[in-house]
């Protein structure tokens, strides 16, 4: 079936009013938990396939977070669909004040090769939630995951309203070409450049999930014992192919001969002896991805690791040391297992040296100092923090997981998922009641001094009136009550 008929067909299950039922949208959220909690084995076998990926792993990061994440979807949905009241001012207090979810239409999502599950379908999810249809674009580089989607999906939602289309550079190009009312994207800075444009022809909005280099700052103060372990696990997890993984360390001279004295015994823990052996690392996913990563270990002073092997697609987990800020592995994101370390001197000299770059998807901060952390979270900018931990924000589905300027647009997770994908509608009811006509009328012509003059002087912005003390006020209220009935009823009975 052409794209064109595909989008076609959906805009008229969208225009016929199906899914902005919210009992219809429930029932598919729960057929898409039917469908994990009946396919898990499978969905683990697939990333197993595309990435060699342990189960532990497979689970955790992606098949518990989408059941986890669906869950909270599905408890929550009823409240979030309702219209919201805001404040009122003065001038608005007899009138009705709403913002109403609409869903956009017809969205299109383009999910990516490293977490190949969860990136397509979380925001799948959302996008049903909100009440949209949606043609679904799984990764053609993890054929393995595109491939379960494509064939599962069908059987579990309803096709007049969800339609996955595979496919690669030339299927998604031309799906491009067809006009959504939303696009979502997670994947390379370079691409996400070409949806955008893309998505400007048809003034269509979108969100962006991209990436970016993402510092890692240690100091003196922090437990380098547990730093290490917290940051060798987020960076070597996926095989470093995470769009938040820790990319390089600012630290002192002293705090990385630290560091690496810690990894070395830790990757022994993890890894044993040969890292290549372990069942728990995953493989780079590509021959082109490995090409480009071992690339960057050319001529640079490797620390730990370095090892290669490209029949496997294998690269150990990698430390690099006396990085320079020109060097290769400097200029663009990794997505590897390839760590690099930067000395600095203090706090102010890694302030100087991430805000001379692009803002990043995540920044880390390891350190026990709280001046140190505010001066940081302060003078810099990024899609989100972590502070002596990494990766973990990007569970808390009370925080909004997105990127800002080259790291990505817009944000999702939780009911920011649901809002993504939501058009808040501003509406305002009035009646015909006299009183409130006659308040009105001074914006009728004829116009006079008078007039200018009520309006200016009901218009005028005010502080809004705090209803924090109100409950006390009710108390206080009650107890003066209660002692003056208490008194009349003694007066009364002498």
């Amino acid at each position: 079936m052409a794209y064109s008929e595909i989008v076609q067909n959906l805009r008229a299950a969208f225009d016929s009013g199906k899914t902005r039922n919210v009992g219809f949208r429930e029932k598919q959220l729960q057929n898409l938990m039917r469908m994990y909690e009946e396919n898990h084995t499978e969905m683990a076998r697939a990333l197993a396939s595309d990435l060699r990926k342990h189960k532990q792993e497979a689970y955790v990061m992606e098949i518990d977070y989408l059941m986890n994440d669906l869950r909270s979807i599905i408890l929550n949905l009823r409240d979030w669909v309702q219209p919201k009241k805001p404040e009122k001012t003065i001038v608005n207090m007899m009138d009705g004040v709403f913002i109403y979810n609409d869903p956009y239409g017809v969205a299109l999502v383009i999910g990516a090769w490293n977490y190949p599950l969860q990136l397509t379908l979380a925001p799948v999810a959302a996008a049903i939630a909100a009440g949209n249809c949606v043609v679904i674009k799984p990764s053609e580089v993890s054929p393995a995951c595109s491939k379960f989607i494509a064939n599962t999906v069908p059987k579990y939602l309803d096709q007049d309203c969800y339609r996955v289309v595979e496919g690669g550079v030339k299927e998604t190009t031309e799906l491009l070409q067809q006009k959504f009312d939303y696009i979502f994207f997670t994947g390379a800075n370079r691409i996400g450049k070409i949806i955008h444009k893309a998505c400007s022809e048809n003034l269509t909005p979108c969100t962006l999930e991209l990436g970016g280099k993402s510092p890692c700052y240690i100091d003196s103060s922090a437990d380098i014992a547990i730093a290490t372990r917290r940051i060798l696990w987020g960076k070597f997890i996926n095989a470093g192919q995470t769009c938040i993984a820790p990319d390089y360390i600012l630290c002192s001279k002293d705090i990385q001969e630290q560091f690496l004295k810690e990894a070395k015994s830790i990757l022994k823990e993890w890894y044993g002896e040969n890292p290549k052996h372990s069942p728990d690392l995953c493989r780079i996913i590509n021959q082109q991805h490995f090409k480009r990563l071992s690339g960057l270990l050319k001529g640079a002073n490797v620390a730990i690791g370095g090892d290669v092997d490209s029949a496997d697609n294998y690269i150990a987990p990698t430390i690099l040391t006396n990085v320079k800020s020109e060097d290769p592995v400097m200029q663009d994101e990794i997505f590897g297992p390839i760590l690099p370390i930067l000395v600095v001197e203090n706090a102010n000299d890694a302030i100087k040296f991430i805000n001379a770059r692009d803002k990043p998807l995540a920044l880390y901060i390891f350190s026990t100092n709280e001046a140190v952390r505010n001066l940081i979270i302060a003078n810099t900018s990024a899609g989100g923090m972590c502070i002596n931990d990494v990766l973990g924000h990007f569970a808390v589905e009370s925080l909004p997981f997105g990127g800002v300027g080259p790291s990505g647009m817009g944000a999702y997770h939780g009911k920011y998922g649901f809002d993504t994908f939501t058009h808040k509608k501003s509406c305002l009811i009035k009646d015909f009641n006299a009183v409130g006509e006659k308040l009105a009328s001074s914006r009728y012509p004829p116009y006079s001094d008078g007039k200018l003059s009520f309006l200016s002087t009901v218009l005028k912005k005010r502080r809004s009136i705090s209803l924090k003390c109100v409950p006390y006020l009710f108390i206080f209220g009650l107890g003066v009550a209660s002692t003056l009935i208490v008194n009349c009823l003694r007066d009364f009975s002498s």
